[in-house]
């Protein structure tokens, strides 16, 4: 049919650059991490960051009339955001705010395409010989790309707990929203899930925080693109992928976080890689096109 036409077309447009741009947004929460973690205690800054999602949500809402979730797909919306959203950030945030090292705290959670990949399965998605292939050199890149940033220093049996945690969230998080609830308005599901996340780590940034909030231009700027960037804009992303495509190969573009997030690092902050890091890129690029590839 005529008409159908430009659907395709618009949806090919889709599956080429939407993979990209979710890469592009997740890996700018890292250069945010940066600027704002000096400035603020970390559950405190996700629990604002979780009320100004809200808040930015809600005038969309309304003025789009968006369909909420039926009553059944409440509960586990709000289990899904709790692992996606306020269990994954809390983890690493915590994780870093305590001491372990960024490059460590990484390579830990860029398990999650493995573990992803484990439970496939239980989805119903079967993970050929080709993809563990990828799988595996996707993240022998990861290593080579963050072996330069991995110390042992700040190491403790809490830094390391809080990031297998992270990982273990987004991994069972996203496996459970594919599983379970697949498809929804994004803007109330994302609504639901975020208002769950700020009643679990509200309460525990007054119990557990007393650090104050230090403002200025770099956390301010840092709390925006939070809620913008990557609350609304890398989850929405996701969540679409997701829903559209098997979940280990939505899971293998996170291998390219760590090279993209260098590449960042390199043009803000001037920080510097050498070649083993170059390689893990190629390397981490030719695994992640096996996945990708049906």
């Amino acid at each position: 049919m005529p008409s159908s036409s430009p659907d395709r077309s618009a949806s090919s447009v889709f599956a080429a650059t939407a993979p990209a741009l979710f890469v592009f947004l997740w890996a700018t929460g890292f250069i945010v991490a940066r600027y704002g973690m000096p400035h603020a205690p970390p559950l405190g800054f996700l629990s604002l960051r979780f009320l100004f999602t809200c808040a930015v949500l809600l005038p969309f809402i309304v003025a789009f009339r968006a369909a909420w979730p039926t009553r059944e797909q409440f509960r586990p919306l709000a289990i899904a955001g709790l692992l996606v959203h306020a269990g994954y950030l809390s983890g690493v945030w915590c994780a870093v705010k305590l001491g372990m090292p960024a490059g460590l705290s990484a390579l830990i959670v860029n398990l999650q395409p493995i573990v992803t990949a484990l439970f496939g399965p239980w989805l119903g998605e079967r993970v050929g010989p080709r993809q563990w292939l990828g799988l595996a050199l996707g993240f022998a890149g990861v290593v080579l790309v963050v072996a330069h940033k991995v110390q042992v220093s700040g190491l403790s049996a809490v830094t390391i707990w809080l990031s297998v945690f992270s990982l273990a969230s987004i991994s069972f998080g996203t496996l459970y929203q594919k599983k379970r609830i697949p498809n929804f308005d994004l803007r109330t599901g994302a609504f639901v899930q975020y208002v769950a996340c700020l009643a679990v780590v509200g309460p525990l940034a007054l119990l557990l925080e007393d650090e104050p909030f230090r403002w200025n231009g770099e956390l301010v700027f840092a709390m925006a693109w939070s809620v913008l960037g990557m609350s609304i804009g890398a989850i929405f992303l996701m969540f679409t992928l997701i829903a559209r495509g098997a979940a280990t190969r939505v899971a293998s573009l996170f291998y390219l976080v760590p090279p993209c997030t260098a590449l960042m690092a390199w043009a803000l902050f001037g920080e510097t890689f050498g070649v083993p890091a170059l390689v893990g890129m190629v390397i981490t690029a030719i695994g992640v096109a096996l996945v990708q590839k049906r």
